[in-house]
């Protein structure tokens, strides 16, 4: 059960250091989708809820009413929907928010970044195609369905998001594919790649980071499915493991090697 609050906020557009952004919008607190993996749990302070991260979300419905009008300081600029949710939760086909906020962004003339995991997007294609710039990006860490539905459970089908990229890509939409969070031994990277590159314009790749609270919740899925793998997580986190340097290289010249325009978030920094 997903506990669904209905919020006014004081803003909807923040800046963000978010690479290849300047903006950020966020409609929604909080998430659906249940990813085992998530980052955005730290929100979770910030918000009051005490149920778990992935069982709640604040609906900012006055959301459309904050978007500025052009200004100066937004000229130009890359606006991206979102960082700490998905703008395509399932609540998005109730609410229509980022529907909204999307026809009130179309005066500001900048660049519109979409990052989902859902085939959702698809409805507002009739608004995205007056934008002068736009991209739509889908985060992928696997195309097994099984694996998605332990790490991803409430999330859209792998089947589901391969079917919406290739339709944004034949509407005439540049599209990318964010194949995030890379999992240690069960992100097949290379596959991905060659099922999706007929219809994605550029890759951008990250690695797990399980900084934070994050580690708890990968060391329980991985304890559940994944028993085999626990220590080469903790080695790789923990110890001396140089495994994200040797696999950052290898997709680096994979991509290299394929003609294949690629952007990476690699985190390095050792856990505590």
């Amino acid at each position: 059960m997903i506990l669904v609050n209905e919020v006014e906020s004081s803003s909807i557009i923040s800046p963000t250091t978010t690479p290849r952004a300047d903006f950020v919008i966020n409609p929604y607190i909080g998430c659906s989708h249940g990813c085992i993996y998530c980052y955005a749990r730290f929100m979770k302070r910030f918000t009051g809820h005490q149920e778990k991260w992935g069982k709640f979300v604040d609906v900012k419905v006055n959301g459309a009413q904050l978007v500025p009008h052009p200004r100066p300081k937004f000229k130009g600029s890359s606006i991206l929907l979102s960082s700490v949710t998905d703008p395509y939760l399932q609540l998005e086909k109730k609410y229509e928010l980022t529907r909204r906020i999307i026809q009130e962004l179309l005066p500001l003339k900048g660049c519109l970044m979409i990052l989902t995991k859902s085939d959702l997007v698809l409805r507002d294609l009739d608004i995205l195609e007056k934008m002068k710039k736009v991209e739509i990006g889908f985060s992928f860490s696997t195309l097994n369905e099984n694996l998605r539905k332990e790490i991803e459970p409430r999330a859209k089908t792998i089947e589901e998001r391969l079917n919406a990229l290739i339709q944004v890509k034949e509407s005439g939409f540049k599209n990318f594919l964010f194949i995030s969070p890379i999992l240690p031994y069960l992100t097949p990277w290379e596959d991905i790649i060659d099922t999706t590159r007929d219809y994605v314009d550029y890759y951008m790749f990250e690695n797990l980071n399980v900084n934070g609270s994050v580690w708890p919740s990968v060391l329980k899925w991985l304890k559940k499915f994944h028993p085999h793998l626990v220590e080469e997580y903790r080695s790789i986190y923990y110890g001396e493991s140089s495994y994200w340097i040797e696999e950052k290289q290898a997709i680096k010249d994979y991509c290299k090697k394929e003609k294949l325009v690629s952007e990476f978030y690699f985190h390095h920094k050792k856990t505590k």
